[in-house]
């Protein structure tokens, strides 16, 4: 029996998550979770642990072995619990939960991946204009079942600077778009517990510098042996360029929620590209709620990452 640490304190539910869908997990010792802002690295984090815990770079069918226990949109939670019942090897789940809406159990490793808000953006208008019609309806279904039909967030726009206007002024405005955390609220939900032994502060921009390196430090916190001699091979099927090409095989689910399916939704895999849309006057919110709402070490953290930053566990 795995001892819980601490219940949630705070009930979340937006248009595509509800954290009581955590409420019958059953949790095991050595389980991992996953947990990010949307569009911070979850799924090329998923693909990491993914090859750790296999030792094999060989393409897995992982979106449906790692499930999204928050997420409404797929299907009953007793699905997804009887998958992680059913399986044998060390089980790894995702959560877009804020940290105090999940419950914390002793031995269950988290590993929390960041990327600027800023590119998280960008990645997300790429994200939500990709959907197939029939998820646009499924989850406008879901509303109006759930009587949250104006609560739900605004189409998204074609030009990804007006979505980005819109992200930034409902941040501004404390709203909850859909339901959901800001980006600013989300992060300071999870960076006060940044010295805890059982989690781990990963950085988008860390995996794009030294993929091996990080891989190592995910490696060894997770308590897994990866022989040196294996790293590469691992780390090479980390990589965008093979994750994109494999995208079929890893996430086969996805090409019913997405045109092009996996393809659209492994896009780029970069950052900067809000540098060339954005104009300084556009970009002047987004740095007066990062001053308000982080340290300037959290600040420099959430920018850059731990090898131009820091340590966050040694950061203020």
């Amino acid at each position: 029996m795995v001892t819980m640490l601490r219940a949630p304190t705070r009930e979340y539910s937006s248009v595509l998550m509800d954290s009581h869908r955590w409420d019958d997990f059953r949790p095991r010792q050595d389980d991992i979770i996953v947990a990010t802002y949307p569009k911070c690295g979850t799924t090329w984090t998923q693909r990491i642990v993914d090859l750790l815990v296999f030792q094999s770079p060989d393409p897995r069918p992982f979106g449906q072995t790692s499930p999204w226990l928050d997420a409404k949109i797929f299907g009953p939670i007793e699905r997804d619990l009887e998958t992680l019942a059913a399986q044998g090897h060390r089980r790894f789940v995702k959560t877009h939960l804020p940290y105090d809406s999940l419950p914390i159990y002793e031995g269950v490793k988290m590993i929390h991946v960041v990327r600027d808000g800023r590119d998280a953006c960008m990645s997300m208008h790429n994200h939500m204009r990709g959907f197939r019609p029939e998820m646009l309806a499924a989850m406008a279904a879901i509303a109006v079942a759930e009587g949250t039909a104006g609560e739900r967030p605004p189409e998204t726009p074609e030009d990804p600077r007006e979505h980005y206007l819109q992200w930034i002024s409902q941040a501004r405005s404390g709203a909850r778009a859909g339901g959901d955390l800001s980006f600013f609220d989300f992060e300071n939900t999870y960076w006060s517990r940044r010295d805890l032994p059982d989690v781990l502060f990963v950085h988008f921009n860390d995996l794009k510098a030294d993929l091996a390196g990080e891989m190592r430090r995910i490696s060894t916190f997770l308590g897994i042996d990866t022989p040196e001699s294996l790293m590469p091979e691992l780390a090479r099927a980390a990589e965008f360029e093979t994750m994109k090409r494999q995208g079929g095989e890893m996430l086969p689910e996805l090409a019913m929620a997405f045109d092009r399916g996996a393809d659209r939704f492994i896009n780029k895999g970069v950052n900067g590209r809000w540098s060339d849309i954005l104009s300084d006057t556009d970009l002047e919110p987004y740095h007066a709620l990062a001053a308000a709402s982080f340290s300037p070490d959290q600040a420099r953290w959430i920018e850059h990452g731990r090898l131009v930053a820091g340590d966050p566990r040694l950061l203020d």
